[in-house]
């Protein structure tokens, strides 16, 4: 259920994951909650048959893997929070998630807003020629939409890093790759892409980007 007058969303995931909920105690108006994450891990997602992308992207290399995965979802931070170090310390709060469950896998769907490829043709090509997931973790999008929609020499990667949304960016900076093609959900009004994070594979600069806060 999605109320957007109200600034709500719900669903049936919801009472089975984890939240992690980053405060802010001396903001003055409004809710003390700036940040959100929601956590759902495989033995969460078991309980339930399913994880929450699965009905986007087929998960099964994942799962074929016999690792500790994590779903991400539901990422959202305060408007008036974005571009400081709020996404720092919720990242914080995830590392130390990530190791006290043992996670080795982290995935998420991540979107675009529009639902006409073509008008992305620039980032999605850019992510696809650049950032494929590796064939052992390479998710696949049900209702398969290209992603490589140009050449990789036709490609201007200032101009597509510009038309690719902060939270796909951030993951990109901590060793994220992408899944092959991208879904169209045209209920929300966005195209998304299944970003994928194998912990082991990150390399020093990026665990310490989501392992050291930064101080404000």
């Amino acid at each position: 259920m999605v109320d957007h007058s109200a600034g709500i969303e719900r669903d049936a995931f919801d009472p089975s994951c984890d939240h992690l909920v980053l405060v802010d105690p001396a903001r003055r108006e409004g809710d003390h909650v700036i940040g959100s994450y929601r956590l759902m891990r495989g033995d969460q997602a078991a309980a339930l048959g399913r994880f929450y992308s699965e009905d986007e992207y087929d998960l099964a290399p994942l799962r074929a893997t016999g690792r500790r995965l994590l779903e991400l979802g539901r990422s959202c931070l305060h408007v008036d929070y974005r571009g400081g170090a709020a996404m720092y310390h919720l990242w914080h709060g995830l590392a130390d998630y990530v190791t006290a469950h043992g996670v080795e896998i982290l995935f998420g769907v991540a979107s675009f807003h529009g639902t006409d490829p073509e008008a992305l043709a620039l980032p999605l090509s850019y992510l696809h020629h650049n950032h494929l997931a590796p064939p052992d973790l390479r998710v696949r999008a049900r209702v398969h939409a290209r992603m490589d929609l140009l050449p990789r020499d036709r490609i201007d990667r200032k101009r597509a890093m510009i038309e690719t949304p902060a939270l796909i960016k951030a993951y990109l900076r901590l060793g994220g790759h992408v899944g092959d093609g991208a879904f169209v959900d045209h209920p929300f009004n966005t195209t998304d892409v299944c970003l994928v994070m194998d912990t082991a594979r990150m390399n020093d600069k990026q665990r310490d980007l989501y392992t050291r806060p930064r101080r404000t």
